[in-house]
């Protein structure tokens, strides 16, 4: 049904929950940990997956890490014409399959509603997570980053998109931005919804979470 990228970099305390909300909201999903040579307890935490995963789990070790390389070499081990890049520390907590489906139908890439949570608690939507509206918006654009927005921490894709238009692997983040003005360009097009949705856990080391703690 769907293909499962998740990114890890030490992400032991939370990729449970993301993976644990993949095997809930999906039937026979297949999962791809692409690890960035993780040196806590993640890769045991994924680990506890294997009896219900089985061989739909497979874990890529790469080195030289950027974003684009990871979500690139994780769509090769793809097998689903669907695929969701889901950050390792978000959950799943809102998930209408058929409703992605139908809407990868007219786009090429559909992203959900984050929830942004702070030690237990949710905080307000500034800054980035202004973006996630109660509305449904084809190619959203951000004011805020003067550019296209996309969010790749839950994100579904039509798998034969991603292989004519891969990721910039040189870029060292905001891959999901230069990606959707690339398809912008080629003439196609994205979509936000709120009717798909996840709690996307504060990490010290996040990006998108500068200024919170």
């Amino acid at each position: 049904m769907v293909s499962v990228i998740i990114r890890n970099r030490n992400e032991g305390d939370y990729i449970g929950f993301s993976l644990q909300s993949v095997v809930d909201n999906f039937i026979d999903p297949e999962v791809i940990v692409i690890d960035n040579n993780s040196t806590d307890d993640s890769l045991e935490v994924v680990s506890l997956f294997r009896p219900i995963l089985k061989n739909n789990l497979k874990v890529i070790n790469i080195d030289n890490y950027t974003p684009g390389l990871s979500l690139n070499e994780g769509v090769k081990y793809c097998s689903k014409d669907t695929i969701l890049i889901l950050s390792g520390h978000s959950q799943i907590t809102k998930m209408d399959i058929s409703f992605v489906k139908t809407k990868l139908q007219e786009y090429s890439a559909v992203f959900g509603k984050q929830t942004p949570i702070y030690k237990g608690k949710k905080i307000g939507k500034r800054y980035i997570w202004s973006h996630f509206k109660d509305k449904g918006i084809p190619n959203m654009w951000s004011d805020i980053e003067d550019r296209h927005f996309l969010h790749n921490a839950f994100c579904f894709y039509n798998k034969k998109h991603l292989m004519e238009t891969p990721f910039d692997e040189m870029l060292q983040g905001k891959e999901d931005r230069y990606w959707a003005k690339d398809i912008i360009e080629k003439g196609q097009s994205y979509f936000y919804t709120p009717a798909i949705e996840v709690n996307h856990y504060y990490t010290k080391n996040g990006a998108t979470w500068k200024g919170i703690g």
